[in-house]
């Protein structure tokens, strides 16, 4: 996967320099909402579209560019994400836990659109979504403009994706 060519020449952004964006905003969020060490890897080179026993929160961007910033892991991790965010124990699929990852979608969405809104680019931000289930599928806009890293937390794999695409 790999960032668009005309999204790179225009923000002059490439793979890497979003793919560090996002680990940042990742570790900032985890480390200050949550209590929690990240630790990002390299991007993905193939998407990830199934999902079992997860939790995906996403918000999407609308304006000069339009996306989505995801979150997905595995429950057992979203719960303990829930317990140290909300200072409540959470062992369960609820309402805490989809508020608390749907928020952390949100902030990580601030974050990306403070990046493409330094250069004045016009990017709203939608409210959160968040979905779960036993198995289920995530389609992108595209493959070919998405980015998505892969961090370690507690022993678990959580994903964060970032995609992206010029509006003409």
């Amino acid at each position: 996967m790999s960032l668009n060519p005309d999204i790179s020449q225009i923000t002059n952004f490439t793979e890497e320099l979003i793919a560090e964006y996002v680990i940042s905003a990742t570790r900032d969020v985890f480390s200050t909402m949550v209590m929690m060490d990240v630790k990002g890897d390299f991007p993905l080179t193939e998407p990830v579209h199934r999902f079992k026993c997860s939790i995906t929160g996403m918000v999407g961007f609308a304006g000069s560019y339009s996306g989505v910033i995801s979150i997905h892991c595995p429950v057992e991790l979203a719960q303990l994400i829930t317990s140290n965010m909300l200072g409540v124990e959470c062992d369960e699929v609820n309402d805490d836990l989809n508020d608390a990852i749907g928020e952390i979608a949100n902030m990580l969405g601030g974050s990306v659109k403070s990046v493409l809104s330094k250069g004045g680019l016009d990017v709203k931000l939608s409210i959160p979504t968040v979905i779960s289930g036993e198995d289920y599928t995530v389609n992108s806009l595209s493959d070919s403009d998405c980015v998505v890293v892969p961090f370690t937390a507690e022993g678990r794999t959580l994903l964060v994706g970032l995609t992206l695409k010029k509006e003409d």
